[in-house]
């Protein structure tokens, strides 16, 4: 075998044919690698491979056309045939040899991502899967045209057969889908030609047994038909023909059924042996939290999903199999909208996309919209005058676990969040709503008017920058709900600092607004080099603990300081770089009920540099410098405030932006302001029932590479034109070499 493999592979590379194959598929890679890696900056090898699968259906072609039908055409098969070397070895040698020649551009290709990692960030695991999945592709390929080139004599027609079988395979799941949109028994045959979709799988960076399994035996069994169509011509003589004709016949029966067996077996596999995420974000591995509470799952819950099983999402499938793996009690069902349209009635007034899941128990419901599991960023692109969609992250094990959560828990269970309104406050944004949601947390609506007090069931409530005062009842009530160890989120507003009643409340708990609207000068700290909108230093706490290091943007604020209650000659105020340790506290009064209260400490959240200023004068800015009648900096722009009354914890987190809590903000910092306003309510609500409900979205893009325009050109020129090129044309002068002999 080792000699035909040998001679083969000279053979390939001592005429032009090897070196075409691999100066084509260097060619298209070069391309589509200047376009998209280059010049776009994508850190994705797999978008370059999976636009460069078309290049094999022209390229296998060529390299497997001759390696057996030239030597079935000039004779030479019989000298081959009746070698010392079985026909196994023979078969085996010849493939060995083309998958060498494909082999020398997959170690090519290997080197890329390599050369990306000067640019920026690459995730090297989603590549090199991705690039793996290709070479078992290909070498699928080749054993297509082996086979075809076994049964034909002529080159050029086991090459369009070649192409044909190819181009079919390749095109397989459209044929099919036009066939049955749920698919049948005729679909489940013909997927298994469907060469292209296992290496599909690979380009997410999530390395699959079932289709490594596929491509080998898939490759195994091609093979074996190769060298019984080539035994079959080895026996002339009548009756040894015939017997070895049936012979083979059940030799290749057995063959294919232990080929789908092996597939069987493969695909019967947990997901957890079978499929291993090797990916930059982890996407399809589950947290730890996700993990204990799923197989503590006592309830069974049945998942609906809104799409026909042959036009399923593969990535979201993959998860909910890590589910069901984890809980027999989940269960998922595909439930066509073609043939079911209304279906999703029972759970639901709004109509769900394409790919959106139900969540359904014995105690209630929640519908995951698709687009809540994909996160978007949409930018204007100006010189299309249009909007760009680039996927971000993905969210299902977060809105997942967050769901089972919601539809088996009791009622009673459910913690309930009040935001204040009647005082002119500022909307949240839709996407804070939505981290509420993601928690399990059912925010409602608080007029304190009509009500003696905050409602009992409150977890927490939220009062986002009144631009009106409280009356003095509903200031107490406030007090009055905190004092008895509630939780508060307050924002204030430095545009409406006459609000005496509403400032009380901060007073209660030593929080004084600093005159002002705060300017930091160190344009480090600053969004856009507008000094107000601010990008405030993250101090360490357990209410930051998921944005440490990361930018918050807090724009129009003002300052805070805490000073505790009933201060003695000794108590100082806190000053703004100090921690929560460093604070100094005082005994506070005591609770309206005369429960033992301990004393009050704070914990600073963000602060501004020493260059930042509250300019007093807010009417008439002019510079963001400091004046006279100015206050300089540095200022804390969000505190926490904590107190223990009995066995239970007041806490009060105050923000001085008004918009902190805006989606405009959020935006702006990637969704960092939301990320610690969850971080916030996760220390309000008791979260020993909710322990896996916030999960983070997995992102998905990696920031862009940055290439100089020099660089990516030169060589795009080199990959696309001048290597393929010089491939070429020392081919043929090694060609012409060996003709003039």
């Amino acid at each position: 075998m080792i000699a035909i493999w040998k001679r083969e592979f000279k053979s390939l590379f001592h005429s032009v044919i090897g070196w075409l194959f691999v100066a084509a598929i260097l060619a298209l890679y070069g391309l589509y690698f200047f376009a998209y890696n280059l010049s776009v900056g994508y850190p994705y090898i797999s978008y370059t491979l999976n636009a460069v699968t078309v290049i094999l259906l022209i390229a296998v072609p060529i390299l497997t056309m001759r390696s057996l039908s030239e030597d079935r055409r000039l004779k030479i098969d019989q000298l081959t045939l009746t070698s010392p070397v079985s026909v196994g070895g023979i078969v085996l040698g010849k493939y060995l040899a083309m998958v060498s020649a494909f082999t020398i551009d997959i170690f090519i290709m290997g080197l890329t991502p390599l050369l990306l990692l000067k640019f920026g960030t690459v995730p090297l695991g989603e590549a090199y899967v991705a690039l793996f999945g290709f070479w078992l592709y290909g070498c699928a390929s080749l054993a297509v045209g082996m086979v075809i080139s076994s049964l034909v004599e002529s080159q050029v027609i086991s090459a369009v057969l070649t192409f044909g079988a190819l181009f079919v395979s390749y095109m397989m799941s459209s044929i099919t889908g036009l066939i049955s949109a749920d698919g049948n028994l005729l679909t489940k045959v013909l997927n298994c030609f469907d060469l292209y979709q296992p290496f599909s799988n690979f380009l997410n960076g999530c390395l699959e047994v079932t289709a490594i399994v596929y491509y080998l035996s898939v490759i195994a069994l091609l093979l074996f038909l190769t060298v019984q169509s080539i035994q079959k011509r080895r026996w002339s003589i009548s009756k040894k023909k015939l017997s070895m004709g049936v012979f083979s016949t059940g030799f290749i029966v057995i063959a294919v059924a232990v080929t789908v067996v092996v597939n069987m077996l493969a695909s019967s596999l947990p997901t957890d042996f079978s499929s291993f995420d090797l990916s930059y974000a982890k996407i399809y591995e589950l947290t730890d939290d996700t993990k204990s509470y799923v197989k503590g799952l006592e309830e069974e819950v049945m998942i609906y999903v809104l799409n026909s099983e042959s036009n399923k999402d593969t990535q979201i499938d993959k998860t909910l199999s890590r589910y069901m793996n984890l809980s027999k009690n989940i269960s998922v069902t595909y439930v066509d909208p073609a043939k079911n349209p209304y279906f999703y009635q029972q759970y639901t007034d709004s109509t769900p996309t394409t790919n959106s899941l139900i969540l359904v128990s014995g105690k209630r419901s929640r519908v995951i919209d698709y687009y809540d599991i994909y996160q978007y960023d949409y930018s204007f692109n100006y010189s299309t005058y249009s909007y760009d969609t680039t996927l971000t992250g993905y969210d299902a094990e977060g809105q997942l676990t967050s769901g089972l959560e919601y539809v088996t828990m009791d009622q009673e269970e459910l913690p309930v969040v009040y935001v204040v309104s009647g005082h002119g406050e500022t909307a949240i944004g839709s996407g804070f709503e939505e981290t509420l949601e993601k928690a399990n947390i059912t925010m409602e609506d608080l007029d304190l008017f009509n009500l003696e007090a905050v409602p009992e069931d409150a977890q927490a409530i939220i009062i986002n920058a009144p631009a009106q005062d409280f009356n003095e009842a509903d200031a107490q009530k406030v007090i009055a709900y905190l004092q008895a160890g509630g939780k508060a989120l307050i924002s204030v507003n430095y545009a409406y600092p006459d609000l005496p009643n509403f400032e009380s409340i901060l007073a209660a708990y030593g929080v004084t607004v600093v005159e002002g609207v705060v300017a930091d000068n160190s344009g480090q700290y600053s969004y856009n080099g507008n000094p107000f909108y601010l990008l405030p230093e993250v101090e360490s706490t357990d209410y930051t603990a998921s944005v440490s290091g990361s930018y918050i943007f807090a724009a129009a604020s003002a300052g805070l300081t805490f000073t505790a209650p009933e201060t003695a000659d000794d108590t100082e105020t806190v000053d703004s770089t100090e921690t929560a340790d460093d604070a100094e506290t005082a005994d506070s009064t005591e609770t309206a009920d005369d429960t033992e209260a301990s004393e009050m400490e704070c914990q600073v959240m963000l602060t501004t540099t020493e260059n930042s200023v509250s300019k007093t004068a807010t009417d008439n800015i002019t510079t963001t410098e400091y004046e006279d009648g100015d206050i300089q900096g540095p200022f804390n722009v969000a505190l926490a405030v904590t107190q223990d009354v009995g066995e239970e914890t007041t806490q009060l987190v105050v923000y001085g932006s008004p918009l902190l809590l805006s989606d405009e903000a959020d935006s702006i910092v990637s969704g960092n302001n939301a990320t610690m306003f969850a971080d916030v309510m996760g220390m309000f609500v008791d979260q020993t029932e909710l322990s896996g409900s916030v999960i983070p979205v997995k992102e998905l893009t990696l920031s862009n590479l940055t290439v100089s325009t020099a660089f990516a050109t030169s060589f795009g020129i080199v990959m696309t034109i001048v290597l393929p090129i010089f491939l070429v044309v020392f081919g043929i002068v090694i060609w012409v070499m060996r003709r003039k002999r």
